[in-house]
């Protein structure tokens, strides 16, 4: 429980610092508007009470900040989804095995994206399966 507060707290200080910041940078163009997000990978599927593993705040403008190891990175990685975050799933190792024990894992995405609200989850069945299905992708890699 104490790991969900702190998630939404840095949600609601990033949202709020974030987007009113960003949101005065942004291009006249409105192609992109700020985007601002907490990413989590928690024990369990999905619950509330799930206890949070890792979390990351991440914010893309013209410059890409946040605690998050490699921002430029995974803002580059979000933006190629287009705002359809299940596209980070798109591209599997399919080489890879994965055993069949069930140890779901859930990551999250809170905060907004290109100018959106976006509150995005998706729970694998174990460690080896998320590792598989995300394949590098560095929006998880924390």
């Amino acid at each position: 429980m104490r790991h969900h507060i702190i998630a939404a707290s840095a949600l609601s200080l990033l949202c709020l610092a974030g987007t009113t910041g960003v949101a005065e940078a942004q291009p006249t163009s409105g192609a992109h508007g700020p985007s601002a997000m907490v990413l989590t990978i928690a024990q369990g599927s999905g619950a509330p009470t799930d206890s949070v593993l890792r979390a990351v705040t991440l914010s893309c403008a013209y410059t890409a900040e946040g605690t998050h190891p490699a921002p430029r990175a995974a803002c580059d990685a979000l933006n190629a989804t287009d705002g359809e975050l299940d596209r980070l799933l798109a591209t599997p190792n399919r080489s890879r095995a994965c055993t069949k024990h069930f140890d779901p894992v859930t990551v999250t995405a809170d905060g907004v994206l290109h100018g959106r609200r976006v509150a995005w989850k998706h729970t694998f069945p174990n460690p080896c399966a998320m590792s598989r299905a995300l394949n590098g992708n560095p929006v998880y890699a924390f």
